[in-house]
This record gives C-alpha cells, structure tokens and sequence, in this order.
C-alpha cells in the first residue's frame, strides 16, 4: 500500500470511532429501570418530587447530602442522592432533571436541574384589566 493509503485508512477508522463513541454517549432522557439495568452509566432522568416523602439535607464526613424520592413518569420511583446542596425553590418545581447513574439500588445524581415554577398560572391569576387614556 502507498503512504497515502495507509494514511486515509487510519484517518477513516478513527473518524469512525469517534462516531461511534459520540452516539453511545448521546444524552437522551431515560428511566429508572433503564438506569437500574445499567449501573454505573450516566443517565438523565425527568420526573417530579414526591412530595409525601422526606427531603433531607444532612452532613456526614464533612459533605452535604441532599436525599429525596422521584418520579420518572414512567412507573419508576427511586430514592435519588445528591452530594450538594438543595437547589433554591427545590420543593417548588413542575419538574426535576437528574444527571447521574445507579450505584446499590440509590440514583446517584451529580447534578440536578430545576424547571422553574410558573409565576403566572392560568388558575392563580386573575383577570386582566386594561385601562385606555
């Protein structure tokens, strides 16, 4: 084989493998069973806050950990862990995204995204008034 060849053969092969690695590690959302068959490999989930069961912030050797219980929406509920604080509005939020991985039967989150309340909600709000000059 000419120099060239060899060349363009090793620029298509990992060419290739990049492809390849950048469609296994694509973000998609997931569920808990999907996480859980997997351990070890990062996952985003949404889902809502259970609400009747605890949120608890504690330390233990000098970190915070948030722990709480979700819904992915898809049957699944899971105790998640959260090596941080609890985000501003936590309890608040329409719904949470979790970036992290299943370790032991715990979701273990290593970053946890809120979307925001809704400031104006159809049923709070009340009628709109306009007022001419």
């Amino acid at each position: 084989m000419k120099r060239m060849q060899i060349i363009g053969l090793l620029f298509a092969v990992i060419a290739v493998g990049v492809i390849v690695s950048t469609v296994y590690q694509a973000d998609t959302y997931a569920s808990f069973a999907d996480a859980k068959a997997n351990p070890g490999r990062e996952y985003h989930i949404i889902g809502e806050l259970l609400a009747d069961k605890p949120v608890r912030e504690e330390v233990v050797d000098n970190t915070l950990l948030l722990s709480f219980h979700m819904d992915d929406g898809h049957g699944g509920v899971s105790e998640v862990i959260y090596f941080g604080g609890k985000p501003t509005d936590f309890e608040r939020s329409d719904e949470v995204v979790l970036i992290g991985s299943y370790q032991d039967d715990v979701f273990i989150a290593s970053h946890i995204l809120l979307k925001c309340p809704s400031k104006y909600k159809a049923d709070e709000a009340g009628p709109t008034e306009y007022v001419f000059d």
